[in-house]
């Protein structure tokens, strides 16, 4: 049984394998054929290398050739092509197909002629004419060339009629290859004028005629941009990436058919040069072209260009503002950050003042995180005064948000002006860099040298000048700077204290009882306990929250005094804020301590100034707790808000 299942499905595979061999590959074959025959074109256009369309009615004649990968118009100009384009027309070449077909041989039999179809030998209407490398060709370098004649349309409008390579057939193909051949040429070229991207640039070049600064170079560096000339100095790498990008924006805008007299590439008004990996691409910008009439200002600004190794003039938009950072690239493309630095990588900074000498100068000093400590916590920072010798240094904790605005306004601190880059002895002494009003020490984890800041002022006062260097190079650039910046650099050290007046209370401590009194009158203000468990009301939370951990906006120079200066008079402090402290004792017993704090009266709605005899200090309140204390000690006797005016 077996067997005989074997042996017919062995007669049925022999009997497909017949089937396909006779009968299915003779329908493909055919099919095959009929395909092919409908092509008007075979092997020759395979691999087209040049393009040449001759027009005599429209005048839109041009010739293409390709180079490598790349097209380019060879005529009427010299200039890429678009690629999309170029590959459109050797597509359509490519797969040319007629819709019907008939021997120019029997043409006669009917009293007909290929002048009746619009075909004439000596000046058609259309001519296109390709050339190939021949397949066939054993060194495949060979070239021939192929030409089509095209004739009228057909009387439905929607088809033409081709003449074959050959001249022996006259075609019918779709109205639509004439289309294609007809490509206006603003279509056919492309309009990118220059193509080296940002990510690959390596330099730019711009020359300019009558500036001092004709030549400007700027070279990638690693991850940055550096001038080379007329200056070393840093580039801005976000004014070179803008710069680049909307070079690369630049579009030809037309081709005249009158170049002007002066050609942009004999007598440049600006020359750009982008050089990339392998590619240099120089842009010739020429003189304005004439405006036509009075027109208003406009954000571009139209000029003659020409591009390098190509003899073709256009036209060109440049933004108005791209033409002014060009033409004062020593400024513009400059960066303007003066000190290059890492917050993060601050171990260390020092202020102090050579124009004050009896200034002592103070140091801001990160700490090495405890050991045990987790990986990544904010480092803190302390104060080192240096005395006049007689002690040694005294340390101080810093107000670390403090510290780090400094460093912030330092990294980002830029120049409003470059006043120069070749500083003469003169010009450091009327700027005040012979004994600079500030001078600002940056140390930087693992840095071979320190940043050091010098700031100088005019004897007016009103100009503030910086210079960036290292202690044994101050550094060559002079730059203007805001005024703001020596405010920053106070050398008090009250300014860099630590804001917390008091270590804060222990999450088992609780305040007990808030009393403020009258310290002339004797007079209770306000006096209320803090019962556990019992939300207190708005005024009375903040206050709580505050002493808990009590900080001080600004600290007075000084220690605690009886009487305190304000607003130009000597005053005795007004009001006594006590506050009961409970402290868990043994056997779940309470022990109650009363922290004084001596306060002056609110000054200005902003400023309440607070003294502890107790800590010897002397400092101003957080606008938080000024508000609070108002609303506890006099908020009973504020009338409110006015009435309504009567309608």
């Amino acid at each position: 049984m077996r067997t005989k299942v074997t042996l017919v499905l062995i007669f049925l595979n022999a009997a497909l394998f017949i089937f396909i061999f006779k009968f299915e590959r003779p329908w493909r074959r055919d099919a095959e054929a009929k395909e092919t025959k409908r092509r008007v074109l075979g092997p020759e256009a395979s691999d087209i290398r040049s393009i040449e369309v001759t027009s005599s009615v429209s005048g839109g004649s041009f010739a293409l050739e390709r180079r490598r990968d790349t097209w380019f118009l060879t005529q009427p100009f010299e200039w890429p092509a678009n690629l999309h384009a170029a590959s459109a027309l050797v597509h359509d070449l490519q797969l040319l197909e007629h819709e019907s077909a008939f021997p120019v041989a029997d043409l006669g039999k009917s009293g007909l002629s290929l002048a009746d179809y619009g075909i004439d030998l000596e000046k058609p209407k259309l001519k296109v004419a390709f050339s190939s490398i021949d397949p066939a060709s054993p060194a495949s370098i060979a070239r021939s060339t192929t030409v089509l004649l095209l004739g009228d349309t057909t009387k439905d409008g929607r088809r033409l009629y081709l003449l074959s390579p050959d001249r022996e057939r006259v075609h019918v193909v779709k109205r639509s290859f004439a289309d294609t051949l007809t490509t206006p040429l603003d279509q056919l070229r492309a309009d990118t004028l220059l193509a080296v991207r940002v990510f690959e640039a390596r330099s730019l070049t711009v020359q300019t005629a009558g500036n001092t600064n004709a030549r400007v170079r700027i070279r990638r560096d690693g991850t940055r941009w550096r001038f080379e000339t007329p200056l070393i100095a840093a580039a801005s790498t976000t004014a070179m990436e803008v710069v680049i990008k909307e070079l690369n924006g630049l579009r030809a805008k037309s081709f005249p058919a009158t170049p002007p007299a002066t050609l942009p590439s004999s007598s440049p008004t600006m020359r750009v040069t982008l050089e990339g990996n392998g590619v240099t691409e120089t842009l010739f910008i020429g003189d304005p072209v004439p405006a036509a009439g009075t027109a208003p200002a406009a954000a571009t600004a139209e000029y003659y260009g020409q591009l390098e190794s190509r003899t073709a003039v256009f036209t060109v938009a440049i933004p108005v503002e791209l033409f002014r950072a060009l033409g004062n690239a020593h400024e513009t493309l400059r960066e303007r950050r003066i000190l290059d630095f890492d917050p993060a990588q601050v171990t260390a900074v020092a202020l102090s003042s050579p124009a004050q000498p009896r200034q002592p100068p103070i140091t801001l000093q990160r700490l090495e995180p405890p050991a045990g400590q987790t990986a990544g916590a904010a480092p803190a920072w302390q104060i080192v005064v240096r005395s006049d010798g007689t002690q040694g240094p005294q340390t101080l904790p810093a107000e670390r948000a403090a510290v780090l605005r400094l460093l912030d306004r330092l990294s980002l601190l830029t120049a409003e002006k470059f006043q120069s880059d070749e500083p003469k002895a003169a010009d450091l002494e009327d700027w005040g860099f012979n004994r600079p009003l500030r001078e600002v020490t940056i140390t930087l984890a693992g840095a071979a040298a320190p940043l050091v800041l010098r700031l100088g002022t005019d004897a007016s006062r009103t100009t503030l000048f910086a210079r960036a260097g290292t202690p044994g190079d101050p550094g060559n650039s002079i730059v203007q700077v805001r005024p703001e910046i020596e405010r920053d650099l106070d050398l008090s050290p009250l300014a860099w204290r630590d804001r917390a007046v008091s270590d804060p209370l222990p999450a088992s401590a609780r305040i007990a009882a808030v009393k403020i009194t009258e310290i002339d009158s004797k007079r209770v203000l306000f006096e209320s306990p803090v019962e556990a468990g019992q939300p207190p009301s708005a005024a009375l939370a903040t206050v709580v929250t505050a002493l808990r951990a009590l900080r001080a906006k600004d600290f007075l120079p000084g220690g605690f005094t009886e009487k305190i200066t304000a607003a130009g008079d000597d005053r005795p402090w007004r009001l006594l804020l006590e506050t009961t402290i409970a402290l868990p004792g043994p056997a779940g017993a309470e022990l109650l301590a009363v922290r004084p704090l001596h306060l002056s009266e609110r000054l200005g709605g902003a400023l309440q100034y607070a003294g502890s005899k107790e800590l010897d200090v002397v400092f101003t309140l957080e606008q938080p707790l000024v508000d609070a204390l108002w609303t506890l000690a006099y908020g009973a006797r504020d009338p409110g808000p006015p009435p309504a005016p009567k309608q």
